[in-house]
This record gives C-alpha cells, sequence and structure tokens, in this order.
C-alpha cells in the first residue's frame, strides 16, 4: 500500500478490526519511510453489476456515484460521516443481494431514496428535487407533504 504522504510502497498494519458489521477491514497502517499513519480499507469484491440507465445505456455499478449523490443531499447537516457510510453499504448491499445481473437506475434511486428519507427529511427533499427533477414549486410542495403525512411528528416539522 502507497503511504499517501511520500509514495514510498512500504507500511506496516498496525491494528486491523471488523467494519462496517463485517463486509469490509479497517486497517491501521503506518509508513516504515516517514512514519505517517493512515486508514485503509478492504472490502469484498462483487460481481460485476451493470446499470441499465435511463436512456437504455449500460454502466458498470458505482458506489462512488450513489455517494456522491448521498454527501451532496446531507451537505451542512448533523449527520456523522460514519452514518453516511452505512447508508451507501446498505444501498449496496441491497443491490448486490438482489442477485441479478442487470438493475435500473430507477431501481438504485429508489432504494436511495428510502434510506434518505429514514435519515433526514431535508436531505431527503434535497436528493428527491434532483433526482425526480421537481419543475415547479407545485411538485416540491407535493412532495412535501407526502414527507409530512408519512412522518410521525408532523407537528414537530410544521413548527419548524
Amino acid at each position: 500500500m502507497k503511504c499517501p504522504q511520500c509514495s514510498h510502497e512500504e507500511s506496516a498494519v498496525v491494528d486491523s478490526r471488523e467494519a462496517d458489521v463485517g463486509s469490509a477491514v479497517r486497517r491501521r497502517r503506518e509508513c516504515v519511510k516517514c512514519n505517517l499513519r493512515f486508514t485503509t480499507y478492504e472490502r469484498l469484491e462483487h460481481p460485476r453489476l451493470m446499470v441499465i440507465k435511463k436512456d437504455g445505456s449500460r454502466e458498470l455499478f458505482d458506489r462512488n456515484k450513489i455517494a456522491s449523490g448521498i454527501y451532496k443531499a446531507f451537505y451542512k447537516r448533523p449527520i456523522a460521516a460514519a452514518q453516511l457510510e452505512k447508508v451507501i453499504d446498505d444501498i449496496e448491499r441491497q443491490m448486490f443481494e438482489m442477485n441479478r445481473d442487470e438493475v435500473s437506475s430507477a431501481e438504485i434511486g429508489e432504494a436511495v431514496m428510502r434510506q434518505i428519507e429514514r435519515v433526514d427529511q431535508v436531505a431527503y427533499i434535497r436528493f428527491a428535487a434532483v433526482y425526480r427533477e421537481f419543475a415547479d414549486l407545485a411538485t416540491f410542495e407535493q412532495e412535501i407533504k407526502k414527507l409530512i403525512t408519512k412522518h410521525p411528528n408532523k407537528e414537530k416539522i410544521l413548527s419548524k
């Protein structure tokens, strides 16, 4: 593993433990040249999963695309990065547990929407505005009303 600071190719594993509920191994490493300590993760490599996009084209499933959208939705929200990584892990696991070679981008989008809604309603609306391509304020208002109806603490949301 190359050191992120000096690019030296040798490092020593200082600590190793399970991460992400058994789906990854977290390793603390130390560069033998500059002594920088850094963290790496080992994840199981899944079989290839193709995503069928809206236009019918296909591309490989990319966890980083999901992560990017989720991190944008949660920008400046009081949610820990570890919790967001768990959300991303859960979505990725759902896609691979379907045991299919292909999955539609719509299925992925809906899975992301369900996970985000459970964590933070503001991030949900942010993501929905882009994902569902809200055309006007009426569409936006409609989505907020659906969220308020589903939310157990309607009074709390309405009073803010």
